[in-house]
C-alpha cells in the first residue's frame, strides 16, 4: 500500500522539481513552464534512481540483514525460554511425583512401625503374662511346698508332744510299735476335728 503511494507521487515531485517557477507569469511563460524541461526531467529521474540504488544497497540491505538477525535471535530466545519452561514445568512434576512418593514412603514407614510397636507390645504383654503366670505357679507351688513342710514339721512336733504326754501317763518307755499306733489314732482324731 505505501509502495503505491509512493509510485503515484514519485513522477508528482519529479515534475514539480523540474519546472522553472521563477519570473514573471503570464500565459506564454505559464504553459512554458508548466510542460518540464525532458533533459532535467530525465537527469533528476537518473539521480534520483541512483539514489534510490545507494540506499537500497548501504542501508536497506544492511538494516534488513540486521533486523532479520534481531528477529532470528528474539525467536531463538522465545523458543530457549518456552524450551525451559517445558523442561521447568517437566521438573516441577516430577518435583512434585517425588514428594508424593516420599510423603507415601513416609507414611508406609509410620505405619509400619506403628504396626511393629503393636506387635512388639503383644509380645511383652504375653511375656509378661506368661511371667506372672509362671511366678504364680511358682508361688503357689512354694506355698504347697511350705504347707506340706509346715504339716510335716507339725506332725514331728505332735508326735514329740505326744510321745512326752505319754511317757508321763505310763510311765514307761513307749515302743515304737506302740508309739506309731498312738501317733495315727491322733492324726486320725485331728483329721475328723
Amino acid at each position: 500500500m505505501k509502495r503505491r503511494k509512493l509510485i503515484f507521487l514519485l513522477p508528482a515531485f519529479l515534475l514539480l522539481t523540474s519546472c522553472d517557477v521563477s519570473g514573471e507569469l503570464n500565459s506564454e511563460t505559464f504553459l512554458a513552464k508548466l510542460i518540464p524541461n525532458w533533459v532535467s526531467f530525465v537527469v533528476q529521474l537518473a539521480a534520483l534512481l541512483v539514489l534510490i540504488l545507494i540506499v537500497v544497497i548501504f542501508a536497506y540491505k544492511p538494516v534488513k540483514k540486521i533486523i532479520k538477525k534481531r528477529q532470528d535471535y528474539i525467536e531463538s530466545n522465545i523458543k530457549e525460554a518456552e524450551e525451559s519452561k517445558a523442561v521447568w514445568k517437566e521438573n516441577e512434576l516430577k518435583s512434585k511425583e517425588t514428594v508424593l512418593a516420599s510423603d507415601r514412603t513416609a507414611a508406609n514407614i509410620v505405619a509400619e512401625a506403628k504396626a511393629n510397636a503393636v506387635i512388639e507390645r503383644n509380645k511383652i504383654l504375653e511375656q509378661t503374662q506368661e511371667d506372672v503366670t509362671r511366678m504364680k505357679l511358682e508361688a503357689e507351688n512354694d506355698i504347697a511346698r511350705m504347707e506340706l513342710e509346715a504339716q510335716d514339721k507339725i506332725r514331728k512336733e505332735i508326735v514329740s508332744v505326744a510321745l512326752d504326754a505319754s511317757k508321763e501317763l505310763l510311765g514307761r518307755e513307749v515302743s515304737s510299735e506302740d508309739n506309731n499306733r498312738l501317733l495315727e489314732e491322733f492324726i486320725e482324731d485331728v483329721k475328723k476335728d
